[in-house]
């Protein structure tokens, strides 16, 4: 198959010929989405706060536990735009299931994602001092304390999903979603993003088309792997069939890269106050971004090229219940911070 990124650099052929009929999406992110997504995002935080207490029971924590919860609490309450659990809830009420039988689900994805932060954060990896406006968790906790707050959210994860059995949600379907995320996080996911991430600043490629080939691992696999999770567990818990299941996870992957895309393009043309994060820093460590690749503008119509194929993605499903979907993915790629 053809590589998809070489179509942005033909002369910007971004769209190959297609029969297929496009949905029709919300304009922008417009008013009535942001209040939807805002509605989506007070339950989630609820979740989220409930999740992780400051006692056990009433019974007070020990100190050194209580810093590791409260390091917890810090990165995973620290706001943000929670499109990974909001897209787990939404992809399960698309299937016909209900929010609260995938909220603990919702809240393990972002659990797994505040980890990833934490540990992205670190010296040893990408070294940044600045997230969501405030200073990364190591600078706050310490390096120490830090490390064992990614790993105890790691484990709750584990915790929150299997909890869904009380929910009703049948023992199989929550063993598969527990599976999904389990690959979503190794070496077959974030794991392997990370470890080339790292790496890429040293590599030497033999052409742009190699170059571009090393770009979309990182990216696949440090980004869009657990956006791709967080709505296949969503159609699992609520019940969807296989063919639900891989439509979704092919819109998620789209909507994964196009937020990686966006966010590169962010780095590079706005600065830390409006991003609430250090901007630049890629380009001053010599990382891959898609800018650095293609140029600001190539990558820009290639994050709207991955929107019109997300929204492919989802013909055949509910055309009012798919809106959210497609809100979003349009919310994303016209996003400013």
């Amino acid at each position: 198959m053809r590589h998809r990124y070489t179509l942005v650099l033909s002369a910007m052929r971004l769209i190959r010929p297609s029969n297929r009929r496009h949905l029709t999406s919300i304009a922008s992110p417009d008013s009535e989405f942001i209040s939807y997504m805002n509605n989506k995002a007070k339950s989630i935080e609820k979740a989220l706060d409930d999740s992780v207490p400051l006692c056990n029971n009433s019974v007070p924590l020990l100190k050194p536990v209580l810093e590791v919860r409260e390091a917890m609490r810090y990165t995973l309450l620290s706001g943000g735009k929670r499109v990974r659990p909001m897209l787990c809830l939404v992809a399960c009420e698309l299937v016909g299931g209900q929010e609260s039988t995938a909220m603990p689900t919702a809240c393990a994805v972002e659990m797994i994602h505040a980890s990833s932060l934490i540990l992205d954060d670190l010296p040893c990896m990408d070294d940044d001092s600045l997230r969501r406006g405030k200073p990364t968790n190591h600078k706050v906790f310490g390096e120490k304390t830090a490390i064992l707050a990614a790993n105890a959210l790691m484990s709750l994860a584990v915790e929150q999903t299997l909890a869904s059995t009380s929910l009703g949600v049948p023992s199989e379907r929550v063993l598969w979603a527990v599976q999904e995320m389990a690959r979503a996080v190794g070496t077959e996911g974030l794991v392997a993003g990370q470890a080339a991430d790292l790496a890429g600043g040293r590599m030497s490629f033999k052409n742009e088309d190699e170059e571009l080939r090393y770009l979309e691992f990182i990216h696949i696999h440090k980004t869009a792997v657990l956006v791709e999770a967080a709505a296949v567990v969503g159609a699992i818990m609520g019940g969807g069939s296989d063919e639900e299941i891989e439509r979704l996870k092919s819109y998620a992957r789209c909507v994964g890269l196009m937020f990686q895309v966006m966010d590169d393009v962010l780095d590079e043309t706005k600065s830390s106050e409006e991003l609430g994060k250090t901007a630049g820093k890629d380009l001053i460590t010599g990382k891959l971004t898609y800018p650095k690749v293609m140029g600001v503008e190539n990558a820009r119509e290639y994050a709207k090229m991955l929107n019109r194929e997300a929204q492919e993605h989802l013909q055949g499903f509910d055309s009012d219940k798919v809106v959210p979907l497609l809100s979003l993915a349009d919310y994303i790629v016209k996003r400013q911070n």
